[in-house]
């Protein structure tokens, strides 16, 4: 089967994620004519104005880069709509689109959400999708409107979502599966062939925006729930919790089931070996497998015992701090 005609577009993204998407579409017969991405900002501990991942693509590239704070402002609409592009593809931009923007492009503009929608509008549909033990997620290709994630998908791929899998490693399978997803959906719209299916609004669910409180552990919960806390949000927050006055980043852990010790408060610590640190829970224990110490590096607990950098006793309780 032959090529499908080329398409002008432009492209809307910032994070590595995007700029996966951003390389597909550089690598196929569709012509990008310009990038949008987010103003610059400052990062690493010299607080150096750094540029986004799909900037730094983009000028490699040698494409026109645009960076508004907004977009809108009509002489930044106008901008836009001078580029005459056919589509416009919006992969984690980070900017609201108005209404003339949706309407700019010949063909609109899509999106490349990490979730099967309706399930998981929002900003972090991946750790929402893992906190909540879905068993699957996946891609969905979307015609945008003024709402939310809302508009009539085009095209959903799904991907199974593993008992390791953490977030990081979900964004790595998704951004493969959006670029490759984008591209079967541009092919269509380009021959015309594109179905655009309406969401079910009954079945929607929201992905908030993740919080750094949100990381801290409660030992009241379930183990199984402590340990999809600490697969989602890997690699960011990082779950986390107190022995006395040190605070411990939790990096991986799994579940002892059927193991709830009697009479012993969530939180306790039950047994401190090689294998790693036993903690009481709300039901079964967690067991703690790698974790990073204040100013440490990440390492399994074996290698933080046998340094003796800090005494876990059992009997001591976590999460109780000042």
């Amino acid at each position: 089967m032959g090529l499908s005609k080329s398409l002008n577009i432009i492209f809307a993204g910032t994070p590595e994620f995007s700029a996966v998407a951003l390389q597909a579409l550089l690598d196929s017969h569709h012509i990008v004519k310009a990038v949008y991405t987010q103003p610059d900002r400052p990062a690493g501990r010299g607080r150096k104005l750094t540029a986004s991942p799909v900037k730094e693509l983009a000028l490699k590239a040698e494409l026109p880069v645009h960076q508004p704070l907004t977009l809108r402002n009509e002489d930044e609409q106008k901008i836009l709509a001078n580029l005459e592009a056919d589509v416009m593809v919006v992969v984690a931009y980070g900017l609201l689109l108005p209404l003339p923007v949706l309407n700019a492009p010949r063909l609109g503009c899509i999106n490349i959400h990490g979730s099967l929608l309706p399930r998981w509008r929002g900003a972090a549909p991946i750790q929402r999708a893992i906190l909540a033990g879905d068993e699957k997620t996946g891609i969905t290709i979307m015609q945008m409107d003024e709402g939310l994630d809302t508009g009539p998908m085009l095209h959903t791929v799904e991907t199974v979502i593993k008992a390791d899998d953490t977030s990081e490693t979900m964004y790595e399978q998704l951004a493969v599966l959006g670029a490759k997803a984008v591209l079967e959906t541009l092919d269509q719209l380009a021959e015309g062939k594109a179905n655009p299916i309406a969401q079910n609004n009954d079945l929607a669910t929201y992905a908030h925006k993740i919080k750094k409180e949100e990381a801290e552990l409660n030992w009241q919960w379930q183990a199984e729930a402590l340990e999809r806390a600490i697969r989602a949000f890997n690699p960011w927050p990082i779950c986390f919790t107190h022995l006395d006055e040190h605070v411990l980043r939790i990096w991986q852990a799994s579940v002892i089931p059927d193991a709830t010790p009697a009479n012993k408060q969530p939180g306790t610590l039950l047994q401190v070996s090689q294998q790693g640190i036993d903690v009481a829970t709300g039901k079964n224990i967690l067991r703690i497998q790698k974790l990073q110490l204040p100013g440490g590096r990440v390492l399994p607990v074996a290698d933080i015992l046998n340094a003796r950098q800090l005494d876990f006793v059992v009997g001591k309780i976590l999460g109780q701090h000042k």
